[in-house]
């Protein structure tokens, strides 16, 4: 369910920009305020909500594993793809007409591709909304408590400092790991 939450989360942006355009549409009154208008209006405001509360709730759910690691190296992977993911949700939102069925229907399809790929190969790093709110996705090798080195993508939130002592926190069991600097 959390991979779900986070794809959806991930077009959090892009859903805010369909429902801006279309109440700018309709108050330019270049829309009229239809039954087609006031569904898509509707499915766009629940979709924010689940996205932006799931997107919470995932991040604050607290693991019962803790292990305390020492990060040996990092590397920042945030931004490898996401200026690529941010003109796609920015071109469909400003090329497809919402108050047309055929758009809704194309876009439906579009967020099932993309859905599916996104889930399959967990490239969670690329939710912007995570980014807004001041997680980093990082590939990181570090020291575990028995001195083991491994290796793991995982959250964190601000900069991230190798030779630091954190505790790594599960999410959950299909590879979602969050870090937290134990204070």
């Amino acid at each position: 369910m959390s991979k779900i939450i986070l794809f959806i989360s991930a077009f959090v942006p892009m859903y805010i920009l369909f429902l801006i355009n279309l109440l700018v549409e309709i108050v330019n009154k270049n829309l009229s305020l239809n039954k087609t208008n006031i569904i898509v209006m509707i499915c766009l405001i629940i979709l924010i909500l689940f996205g932006t509360i799931g997107l919470i709730i995932v991040i604050n759910r607290k693991g019962k594993n803790y292990k305390k690691i020492q990060i040996v190296s990092k590397k920042n992977i945030t931004d490898q793809h996401f200026l690529n993911y941010f003109s796609l949700f920015v071109l469909l939102a400003l090329t497809f007409d919402l108050s047309k069925f055929c758009f809704i229907s194309v876009l439906i399809v579009i967020l099932v591709f993309i859905g599916i790929v996104y889930i399959k190969n967990n490239i969670f790093y690329i939710n912007p909304m995570l980014n807004i709110m001041g997680y980093s996705f990082y590939d990181i090798t570090y020291l575990d408590e028995n001195n083991e080195e491994k290796e793991i993508r995982i959250f964190y939130k601000g900069e991230l400092k190798t030779g630091e002592k954190y505790f790594k926190l599960y999410k959950n069991n299909r590879n979602l790991f969050f870090l937290e600097k134990k204070k």
